[in-house]
């Protein structure tokens, strides 16, 4: 078999970079017939991953954090639109939140990571389309979309250079809840069949289990059951929206009474007032939004696992 490695050299603060020669060596150990190039700018992931599909490598693997994990897996699902379908996908987590590979079996460390790509282990996954915002054309995502406050607290998170994955979160929660988030009045419809209108803190959108390396957003979430699971909160004062944080790490959040967890195919989000930020996999699909609409595409994506 044929692996095309895309390492993001940026990655956990610079780890992509260094564990370059720890991933060839390894590689090559191991017996392994494998391409490595490095990504040099936004969005240069997508190119590799899509040429690389169309060459017909039989695994692309990220190593990188979710945001490169995300463009990745945009790149491979144009080339599948094409008919281009032969690729398996697979990760070794340097990143910072390493969420996708923590929801979907995938090892959450690189030794493991790599020792997971010589046994070959495979499962199909649902990947999860999303359109508005900056994407009204849409724009793929493996793990989740997150609405609001959890989106406004990535954009703080990603400003910290000093410590990175749940830590660097929590600092960005506690600036996001003291200076930043006036949340929106929103309209939300799932499966054309339920609606909920209500001012959201945040929203939810679960293909995979947790977000900022550690907040457990959809505890009971599986990436190949063929549903979101979504988890939406109501605003509350600031004492409160602090009090539920220990919650969304513990994942009990579905016992508090700002929060309902819900199961769909298909959701749309529309606010009724002011714009919302965004994110899909950690990567920003708008800062003034109004309007998303979110389809789940179900076996969609075939991965190598532990």
């Amino acid at each position: 078999m044929k692996y095309y490695i895309i390492v993001n050299p940026t990655s956990g603060r610079g780890l992509g970079a260094k564990s370059i020669p720890h991933i060839e060596s390894s590689l090559r150990e191991s017996g392994l017939d494998f391409t490595l190039v490095q990504t040099e700018r936004v969005w240069h992931a997508y190119e590799l991953a899509e040429q690389a599909a169309r060459e017909g490598y039989d695994v692309i693997v990220c190593a990188s954090g979710d945001g490169t994990i995300n463009e990745a897996i945009n790149g491979i699902m144009k080339a599948r639109k094409d008919g281009f379908t032969k690729s398996v996908f697979s990760v070794l987590a340097i990143g910072t939140g390493n969420d996708f590979s923590g929801g979907t079996g995938i090892p959450t460390n690189l030794n493991d990571g790599l020792k997971a790509l010589t046994a070959n282990k495979r499962r199909k996954i649902d990947i999860g389309l999303v359109k508005g915002g900056d994407y009204p054309e849409g724009r793929y995502f493996g793990n989740g979309i997150g609405v609001g406050f959890d989106a406004a607290v990535g954009n703080e998170a990603i400003k910290i250079r000093w410590t990175r994955g749940l830590p660097a979160y929590l600092i960005g929660v506690i600036k996001t809840v003291f200076l930043y988030y006036n949340p929106p009045n929103v309209e939300i419809v799932l499966d054309d069949s339920e609606t909920i209108n209500q001012v959201s803190l945040m929203i939810s959108v679960m293909n995979g289990r947790r977000m900022g390396g550690g907040f457990q957003m959809a505890p009971d979430s599986k990436p190949d059951d063929g549903l979101f699971d979504l988890c939406i909160a109501e605003t509350g004062t600031k004492a409160r929206i602090l009090a539920l944080i220990p919650h969304f790490i513990r994942g009990t959040q579905a016992t508090q009474p700002e929060v309902k967890m819900r199961r769909a195919k298909k959701v749309s989000i529309k606010s009724l007032d002011k714009t919302f930020p965004a994110h899909a996999d950690g990567e920003f699909i708008c800062l003034n939004g109004s309007a998303l609409t979110l389809e789940l595409l179900p076996s969609e994506l075939e991965i190598i696992c532990a």
